[in-house]
């Protein structure tokens, strides 16, 4: 069953809860803001849905409430971050204004970080950089859910891989695991009983499946995107992550019962310095008018390019409320008991 939550209510209930669960006032306040903005943007899987397994994690030790992150070397543009195994989200959000820094100073710049937690909905730093008028190219490893094509166990992770481009029109944000759902995703499809629109992982007898419990159910077996072209993007960002940032690869990560210290890459660039905003805001919107002057495929579709309908999701939930599934908002209310 649905619920209709407004946006005011539920960052109300979210900061009382995480005040509760430790955090200061100012970090309260940003937690209870992403969570609320990745939900208001249609990204429940990696809003609200995420609340209780994220105070789960506070409660095993495995979050460090008290945690931030700190600089450990630099080298001109690129600087490397421990995140001290604190909030993902407030490690990434730290992460990210600091290369928005180093790049409106350089022109680029790149922030390496090890020893993180879960980021949530990493299109949000996308969305960050790209209000702070940078592109960003960010990504994370995270424990192996994925086989390496061709392979029947998980060795590779669904690693994210956000792009964003700043647009006066609405900011172009790319936001996309290299599973063909991410599992937040899939336990979306799950909590509503529902099958998923395409196949999302492999069963117990080694067949793609759009059944979220057989996948679920199965060791978390995820489908790459592409198949073998997502299986070595995998491998290839894993890679990065782990070598700019000297911390755990995703078989390291696996070696834990739970996924945290992870590994992510923040990297923004400063198109302003080329001082030409006007003709690189006319080249955007010259590519998305030729993407959408198209003849559907199905009549009353349409196509979009990447952000657009977080920004559409964002106003019908603002003006009508978000839909929330019940049991993970009731959840979410007894935490506060």
């Amino acid at each position: 069953m649905q619920l209709k939550i407004e946006a005011n209510e539920m960052q109300d209930v979210l900061f009382k809860l995480f005040l509760k669960y430790g955090f200061t006032v100012e970090k309260a306040k940003s937690l209870a803001n992403t969570h609320t903005e990745n939900t208001l943007n249609g990204v429940n899987s990696h809003g609200i849905n995420r609340v209780p397994l994220f105070i789960e994690y506070i409660k095993k030790g495995i979050i460090k409430v008290d945690s931030e992150a700190e600089k450990i070397a630099a080298f001109g543009s690129i600087e490397r971050w421990d995140g001290n195994l604190g909030s993902g989200v407030l490690n990434a959000i730290t992460c990210t204004d600091r290369a928005i820094y180093l790049a409106k100073k350089h022109g680029i710049g790149l922030v390496a970080l090890r020893n993180t937690n879960h980021w949530m909905r990493g299109g949000a730093y996308g969305w960050q950089a790209a209000n702070a008028g940078c592109i960003s190219i960010l990504f994370t490893n995270t424990k192996p859910n994925m086989p390496a094509w061709g392979g029947q166990d998980s060795r590779i992770g669904n690693n994210p891989l956000v792009i964003s481009i700043p647009r006066k029109e609405g900011h172009v944000v790319l936001d996309m695991s290299l599973s063909q759902f991410s599992f937040g995703k899939i336990n979306e499809y799950q909590l509503k009983g529902e099958q998923l629109p395409y196949p999302g992982g492999w069963d117990a007898d080694n067949e793609l499946s759009n059944d979220p419990d057989k996948i679920l159910s199965n060791g978390e077996r995820g489908l790459p995107i592409g198949y073998w072209k997502g299986s070595a993007l995998s491998m290839v960002l894993d890679m990065l992550a782990t070598l700019l940032s000297a911390g755990n690869s995703t078989y390291n990560i696996g070696l834990s019962e739970y996924e945290t210290a992870i590994s992510q890459i923040y990297l923004c660039i400063y198109p302003d310095l080329f001082h030409d905003k006007n003709i690189q805001q006319k080249l955007l919107n010259e590519i998305i008018d030729y993407t959408h002057d198209v003849t559907p495929m199905k009549g009353g579709h349409k196509t979009y390019y990447p952000g657009e309908q977080a920004l559409q999701n964002k106003t019908e939930n603002l003006k009508f409320g978000m839909q929330v599934n019940h049991d993970v908002w009731q959840k979410v209310l007894n935490l506060l008991d």
